[in-house]
Order: C-alpha cells, then structure tokens, then sequence
C-alpha cells in the first residue's frame, strides 16, 4: 500500500466556512479559473454562492494530510422532472461533482454517490438525474442516458428566410423585453411548457433570476436580449433569450453570431415565429441554437433545411429510477398490455420483478414473482420510461434481453412516444 492510499479521506457535508476551499477545488476539476471567493469574500458574494446549497446535501472529501483542502465536491437538489403524459415525479438532481487529478481512483465519487442516492431513496425521490460531463462515469451508478441534446449553427444567408420579415403573418407579434419581464412572464410560460415536455425540469425562482443576471455567482454577465411571442388573442406563447457578438468583416460587411441561451415556446407557431426573429436580425449572419432536442423543428422550419449544419448530437440528460413502482405509473401509454420486468441493479436500490399493466387511463405496476418477459438494467430501464429510445433497438445492442417472444414489440408498442424528449435545462 502506497502512503497516498493509506491516507484517510474523510466525505462530509461541508460547512459555510469549508465553502471557499469547496469552491476552489470545483474549478480546479473543471479547469477554471480558481474561484475569486476566499476566506475574506465580501458577505453579498458569500451569500450568493450559499443559497441554492442545502448544507446536508452538498458534500466534500478532505485529505487529512491537509485538512483544509477539499479534493472533491459533489451537490444535489430537489427537482420535479415531467414524464411522459405530462405528470412530474420528485427527482434528486446531482451536480458539482468532481474528484481532484491527485486523489482519483480511491472510491471518492461512489463514497459520496452512495451517500446521496441513499439519502434521495429515503426522501422518496422516484428518481436521480445529472447532467454528465463525460459519458463512461456514471452508468456503474446505474444512471442512463435519457434525453438526448442537439445544436444547429444556422447560416442566415442561406436560409431561405425573407430577411424584410417584420413579424408573424398569422396575427401574432413579437415584443423586446427586459430582464424584469422574463421574471414575470417566464415561470408561467415555462409551467405550462413543462404540462407536455418530456424531459424539462423545473426552474426555481432563483434560475430566472440567475439568468436575468439579478445573481451572478461571481461570473462575468453579458446582457442578454429578450423576446417574447403572443398569439393573435393575446397568449403568451413563447420566449427567447439571445445574445450577439460585435463581429465585422473586411469591407465594412457584417458577419455576427447570434447565441441562443433560451427558447421555450408552447406552440409551433410561437416556435416558428421567435426563430424567424432571432434569423432575421440586422447583421445577423450565424444563429447558433444552443441545446434542442434531436428531433426538434428548427432545421425544417427554414426554407433550406441544409442551412442549419449539426454541431453537436450527444447524451444529455441522464436519469437513475429509484422507485420503478412509482415511475412507471407515474407515465402514460400509447396503448394497452401486460409486461413483467426484471431489473437488474448492482447498487440493490430498485431491483426486482416487476409486472406493468399499462392502459390508455392509467397503469398498475407491482413487484410479482412471475416470469420475465424482458430483462434489462435499471440504467437501460430509464430511456425506455422517458421515451428516448426503442426496447428493439435495445435489444440488437443485447442490452435488453428477450424472455418471451413477442415482449420487445409490446414494449415498445407501450413505451414509444411521438416526440423525443427534451431536457432545455443544465444543471
């Protein structure tokens, strides 16, 4: 045994006055600059940074060699996470976590995983969630990838958009807002987006203030534009936050970026609209869309869909059920049929045997000591529930196995849904 390995790592919820020697060892894993807060931080700042902390959820490790310094950093908060039908179940949403380059590889993260999954499982959270940072870390914790993300760069002159376009040709219009607008009409607009979005998140009273730039956590802000859309009757349909740089080429032409923070709509006229805005900017040259779901409209609703080139296609939201009774009741089903599940946990958390009776009105769901017709892990178990992939194609991957013929096309006949869904959120 090395003498680093025999050193004692002590995991515990840290304290206000640990928070700095937090902060720092979070942007050191994440390669940023070290974080300006120190022991003397101005009390605004310091308050900043504590208040969406609940101190029994955010843990650290501390090296007793040096027992000042945290080497890693793990958080989780409460969320509400819509499923499919529109219903939304308690989630444990994880995130700030990190290990130092120096102390990897001796169970930190799944010291501090087992902790907080423990915790969320006792609370009643039908499931956990994250946002991963790098895809091989987190199935071994039985998370899976569950909501993909994508990003569109669009080339606004080739388009096919009419670049005299003033507003929506249906009645509707667009207005510029401000910061204290989107606090008032944002919440609401995103609740009712969240009805019948699978996938989206909540967002608590400090997200909207977080991104009209009222708390900055000690970041540089940039002044975004908003833009709101209504209906030809007057409802709020849709909102989009953007920003632009300042970029000219030679010849005194143009050539600026718009970057998409947010663009939430309920209907796809709003959708249609606010994209026709962001595109038809003076000088706007470039739109980049920031995360969209896979099969969101935005390519097709331009002219010339080859406008808009993929930047990124890739795993977004990863979720981790803690409770299959109460998620797989919690959803919707296409159609009508009996499935029994046997699900695989190593973290013996939600294993078992499950039997699914899935109806149009509602769904029952029991442990049972009956026969598989499908075996699968809880990791795989999760896109299946939020409708992101297919139990068929799960299977080619040998991921689901087949107990009983025909079970693969029921679950999928099941399971299915029209649209993919889509997380809007990072967190």
């Amino acid at each position: 045994m090395t003498p680093s390995s025999s050193r004692i790592l002590d995991v515990r919820p840290v304290t206000a006055a640990e928070l700095p020697a937090w902060l720092t060892a979070q942007k050191t894993v994440f390669l940023r600059t070290t974080d300006p807060l120190g022991a003397d931080a101005q009390p605004e700042a310091m308050a900043e940074r504590l208040e969406p902390l609940d101190p029994a959820r955010t843990l650290g490790a501390f090296d007793e060699a040096a027992p000042r310094r945290c080497v890693a950093t793990f958080r989780s908060f409460p969320q509400r996470l819509t499923v499919v039908g529109g219903a939304t179940v308690p989630a444990d949403a994880v995130t700030n976590v990190g290990v130092a380059p120096t102390h990897r590889r001796r169970g930190l993260l799944s010291r501090m995983m087992a902790h907080d999954l423990a915790a969320a499982k006792e609370r009643g959270d039908v499931v956990a969630t994250l946002i991963a940072a790098e895809y091989p870390i987190y199935g071994r914790f039985g998370f899976g990838p569950a909501a993909h993300t994508a990003e569109w760069t669009v080339e606004v002159p080739r388009s096919g958009l009419d670049p005299r376009w003033s507003g929506p040709e249906d009645g509707g219009r667009i207005d510029l807002v401000d910061g204290e607008d989107v606090r008032r009409l944002g919440p609401g607009l995103h609740a009712r987006l969240c009805a019948v979005q699978p996938g989206a998140v909540d967002r608590p009273d400090l997200w909207w203030r977080a991104a009209t730039g009222l708390v900055r956590f000690g970041r540089p802000w940039t002044e975004p534009f908003h833009a709101v859309h209504h209906s030809a009757s007057g409802e709020l349909q849709g909102l989009v936050t953007y920003t632009c740089d300042e970029e000219w080429g030679g010849g005194k032409q143009p050539q600026v970026t718009a970057q998409v923070r947010s663009l939430i709509a309920t209907t796809p006229a709003a959708e249609r609209a606010l994209w026709h805005h962001v595109c038809s900017i003076d000088w706007v040259t470039r739109v980049r869309s920031g995360h969209r779901a896979p099969d969101d409209l935005l390519p097709h609703l331009l002219p010339d869909p080859r406008a808009a080139r993929l930047t990124t296609l890739a795993d977004w939201l990863w979720v981790r059920i803690l409770d299959v009774v109460r998620a797989l009741e919690a959803r919707t089903y296409e159609s009508e049929g009996t499935l029994v599940l046997e699900v695989t946990d190593g973290d013996g958390l939600s294993g078992g045997r499950y039997r699914l009776e899935a109806a149009r009105d509602g769904a029952r769901c029991a442990p049972t000591t009956e026969d598989p017709d499908l075996s699968l892990t809880v990791g795989d178990l999760a896109p299946l529930w939020l409708g992101d992939d297919s139990a068929a194609r799960l299977a080619a991957l040998g991921r689901v196995r087949e107990q009983r013929e025909g079970a693969v096309r029921l679950a999928d006949a099941l399971l299915r849904t029209s649209r993919r869904p889509w997380c809007p959120d990072v967190f």
